[in-house]
């Protein structure tokens, strides 16, 4: 009957990849095979529609101290047996257990022999976290006093600079996660911001961005955060030494450097070099991946902001998701839920991308966080046991707010000829209720209205009777009925908490952090290395000195020659 079943499909939907199916389902170690083929055979006929009244277990609720999350999941082109199948699926690969060694402190990150431990970082009930017979928490605590006796002296305004001053801004110069979080964080949570400095972030070696940002700045209040675990990496070392050229000018005395430049590294030889105090050096860990570390002391810029008691909220949130993942049943679990959802995507759907789509301003980098949280995390062809993989692993993940997207780029998404899963987040109070609440009920309705378009569409005897109730008729009717209709049929998550506040900032990223590890145990790769980076700096390291005179360049490729000459040709004297 399998067989009969694979040649139906094989024969009426020759685009359908069967082959890489098998092969993922092979690969992630379910015996039943052909139940699994015949579910996604039969579900590429599901209306999302029907699905939605028939599926029961179709949203999951949490309640958390600071208010409700409601995850929405039954605009899916899912049924409760396919559900099944993919927990099932999931506990055969061993979420469950992998889970547990990542919370155990196990180098589960084996191609750089390290732990997994950001959630050691808010883990707010302070229990013993173990790596190598050494409970991490201590350490972990320490810094943490270190970071709010240092935010409540700048913030108080007992930390002067040279002039004797207070400090009114922060930079933060750090590049990839010592960027990416602080900026999404500060971003999103601006409206805790009363009372802390303004924060800026430098991160780009293009000299725009540091000249740009310098130009809005006065020395005697600025304080630079200059955060680079090895104290070494080329992009944040150089703009931190520009900005200390920047800052001499003016101050003209290498000791006020220690007043106005703040360290978060390990390298305390390299960060006294620098002229920075090291008792204003904040350390982290090796087991702190770099997409991971916003919880650590590369929030610092963070808690300066929003003030440490919200940096505290912030971990606090993170923390009841890290609980809510470790202990629930799969069947009841948020992050597993969306990871088994985007790997049906991926694998049985053959879908490229997915769209993070918050409807709040303040989340505007909340996708180009996860842009690197994810496909960094899970942008792997190769398995745990080192051989090429035969199926899709991570996704391109990319998304902005709406109500700007559905004027950008929804076109694609309601009818392009990609399928694009997408997350839709929004809080159901907003920061500023303007109108009497009327700009958040105009998108909230938006927030509703994109869903149920995605999952409805239009047919053609809907977009007929539309037509001609606008006075259409005859040819002319005829020849933009196609144009208005919509297959529907997209999928999507909707996402609604009560408020964005720092506790549930927190507890929506560590919910996507966990999405990312399940993914990753079922695609069976290392989500927490990121050997993808490494060949474009070596070559960089090589090209640099290269152009530092007008000789031609003979020892690349012909393409990479004749760039080089061009710039050399074209570079300002």
């Amino acid at each position: 009957m399998a067989r009969l079943a694979f040649l139906v499909c094989l024969i009426h939907f020759p685009s359908l990849n069967i082959t890489k199916i098998l092969s993922l389902v092979y690969i992630l170690g379910l015996n039943d095979v052909p139940g699994l083929s015949v579910l996604y055979m039969k579900n590429i006929f599901l209306y999302i529609l029907m699905m939605c009244v028939i599926c029961l277990l179709s949203s999951l609720q949490l309640t958390t101290e600071d208010g409700d999350i409601l995850l929405d999941y039954s605009k899916n082109l899912i049924n409760e047996e396919v559900l099944r199948m993919l927990f099932d699926m999931a506990r055969s690969v061993g979420v469950e257990a992998a889970r547990e060694k990542m919370f155990a402190g196990e180098k589960i990150n084996f191609t750089e022999g390290r732990a997994v431990l950001h959630t050691a970082l808010r883990n707010r009930s302070n229990t013993p976290i173990m790596v190598e017979g050494k409970d991490v928490m201590p350490d972990v605590n320490r810094v943490l006093e270190q970071m709010k006796g240092f935010c409540h002296r700048v913030r108080s305004g007992e930390w002067k600079g040279f002039s004797g001053k207070a400090i009114t801004d922060v930079v933060n110069i750090g590049i990839g996660g010592s960027d990416l979080g602080p900026l999404m964080v500060t971003e999103a949570l601006k409206p805790y911001s009363k009372g802390g400095p303004n924060v800026w972030f430098v991160s780009n070696i293009d000299g725009t961005h540091m000249a740009k940002t310098l130009a809005q700045l006065n020395t005697e209040t600025t304080l630079f955060i200059i955060a680079s675990k090895t104290f070494t990496t080329q992009e944040t070392i150089t703009n931190a030494e520009t900005a200390k050229e920047w800052f001499l000018r003016a101050a003209k005395d290498t000791s006020a450097v220690a007043k106005h430049f703040v360290a978060l590294s390990t390298n305390a030889p390299k960060v006294k070099d620098f002229g920075i105090d090291t008792n204003n050096m904040f350390e982290f860990w090796d087991w702190v991946g770099g997409r991971y570390s916003l919880w650590s002391a590369i929030g610092l810029s963070i808690a300066l902001h929003i003030g440490f008691d919200s940096f505290e909220q912030l971990l606090a949130g993170a923390h009841w998701m890290d609980n809510h993942f470790r202990s629930a049943p799969l069947e009841q679990n948020a992050p597993v839920i969306l990871a088994l959802l985007g790997v049906w995507y991926v694998n049985f759907f053959q879908a490229e991308t997915h769209a993070l789509l918050p409807y709040d301003q303040y989340m505007h980098r909340f996708a180009a966080y996860f842009q690197q949280g994810d496909m960094e995390s899970n942008g792997k062809y190769i398995t745990k046991s080192g051989t090429r993989v035969n199926y899709h692993t991570g996704p391109i993940v990319w998304g902005e707010p709406g109500t700007n997207g559905q004027h950008a780029f929804y076109q694609l998404i309601h009818q392009g000829t990609r399928l694009i899963p997408a997350d839709f987040l929004i809080p159901a109070q907003s920061q500023h209720p303007i109108r009497d609440n009327l700009h958040h009920k105009i998108l909230m309705a938006n927030f509703l209205a994109q869903t149920e378009a995605l999952m409805r569409g239009k047919t053609p005897e809907e977009a007929k009777k539309e037509l001609q109730g606008a006075g259409m008729s005859g040819d002319a009717l005829e020849k933009l009925l196609p144009h208005k209709v919509f297959e529907g049929n997209k999928p999507s998550n909707s996402i609604i908490f009560k408020k964005l506040t720092p506790f549930m900032l927190g507890a929506l990223v560590a919910m996507y952090e966990h999405k990312i590890f399940v993914q990753g145990v079922m695609w069976d790769i290392n989500s927490y290395d990121q050997w993808g980076v490494e060949l474009g700096k070596q070559l960089a390291k090589k090209i640099e000195p290269e152009l530092q005179d007008d000789a031609d360049v003979h020892s690349h490729d012909s393409s990479t020659n004749g760039l080089i000459s061009f710039f050399k040709k074209n570079q300002a004297k």
